[in-house]
């Protein structure tokens, strides 16, 4: 192989990698993908795919501005990579309902609220009375926070796409690969998987989790996020719910989503019965007719998280081949189209 066959290899094909890939490529850059595993099989596999910025990050800071700019790309972002496919990918901007469980929680989504309201975001305050009038499912509430603007996206059939978007475009993708050694050389690198080495101009570390043990400087520790999928006849819900304990996604299936543990167990990526159970007895609070519901299954993914809480999208410091897109920890399907962009940015 031509040591500079790629202008690109991408470590990671999670929802971060697929979108950088489908940008790259769209960019005229050839591209290459080197995933371990299969395409989406890490913490995209594990998402609810939840658009919230104003819950995620709430409060004026580097977080909420990027993931607001990144929710405001994400309309344009869905159709286009629905045209380029002719897929469809379920995406909604449902709204999410945030409930307050005690006075403490009603005190902080009312200010909350006051902030949004202050930014130019449509956040509306309900009361306790007229919560049930939103969603007549839900349990006792002292009061809830409505936020129009938010949705979801199912993660898998969006990850799928992108995917199929690069390939059309161009992308390689080259599953169970994981790569094992990167040498450095002054205009480029080349990056060895599954025995085979990939020689190109630039290096994008997209590998989520994992993205430390490729480049040391990269302070990603995982953190596991349990996940359950329950089966509820009829349409129980119209929005997302939220609440301290738990989130329930409604997918238009009458399949709900109840997320996500938050588990500093390093890389063990087991479902347990712990939090299966603690997700359950959440979504009956939040939600009781849960306890009827069907179980589907449940699922388990590690999220990169970071000491500042920041996404890292940056070039290297050790090689200015290398870029860095990890890091995103619960935000990664939000801010999938602002990273791509920013990516693909630094190396055009």
């Amino acid at each position: 192989m031509p040591a500079r066959e790629w202008d690109a290899i991408v470590v990671g094909a999670g929802i971060i990698g697929c979108a950088v890939a489908r940008q790259l490529s769209r960019r005229g850059m050839r591209t290459v993908v080197l995933e371990a595993r299969t395409v989406g099989a890490g913490a995209t596999q594990a998402s609810a795919g939840v658009l919230a910025p104003y819950i995620e990050a709430p409060g004026e800071g580097a977080l909420q501005a990027l993931t607001v700019r990144s929710l405001a790309m994400y309309d344009d972002f869905i159709q286009a990579v629905q045209r380029e496919t002719g897929t469809q990918v379920e995406y909604r901007r449902c709204g999410t309902l945030e409930v307050a469980g005690d006075e403490m929680s009603a005190a902080r989504l009312i200010a909350l609220g006051e902030w949004t309201r202050s930014a130019g975001i449509d956040a509306r305050w309900i009361e306790p009375n007229a919560v049930a009038g939103l969603e007549p499912a839900v349990g006792p509430t002292k009061g809830a926070l409505l936020v129009p603007s938010h949705g979801y996206v199912r993660a898998s059939q969006l990850s799928a796409a992108l995917m199929e978007s690069a390939r059309r475009a161009g992308a390689s993708f080259a599953s169970g690969r994981r790569v094992d050694r990167i040498e450095y050389e002054k205009d480029g690198v080349t990056a060895t998987a599954g025995g085979t080495s990939y020689g190109a101009r630039n290096l994008v570390i997209a590998a989520g989790s994992w993205s430390s043990t490729l480049a040391s400087q990269t302070a990603v520790k995982p953190v596991r996020g349990q996940l359950l999928q329950l089966q509820c006849e009829g349409a129980p819900i119209a929005r997302v719910l939220w609440s301290e304990s738990c989130y329930i996604v409604p997918w238009t299936d009458g399949t709900l989503l109840v997320g996500a543990t938050v588990e500093d167990v390093g890389f063990d990526e087991r479902v347990t019965a712990s939090g299966v159970h603690g997700l359950l007895a959440a979504a009956r609070a939040l939600l009781p007719v849960t306890a009827d519901a069907s179980f589907v299954g449940a699922r388990a993914g590690l999220r990169p998280s970071t000491p500042s809480g920041l996404p890292v999208i940056e070039r290297s410091g050790e090689h200015p081949s290398v870029i860095h897109a990890t890091g995103h920890y619960r935000n990664g399907i939000l801010l999938a189209p602002l990273t791509a962009r920013l990516v693909s940015d630094l190396i055009d």
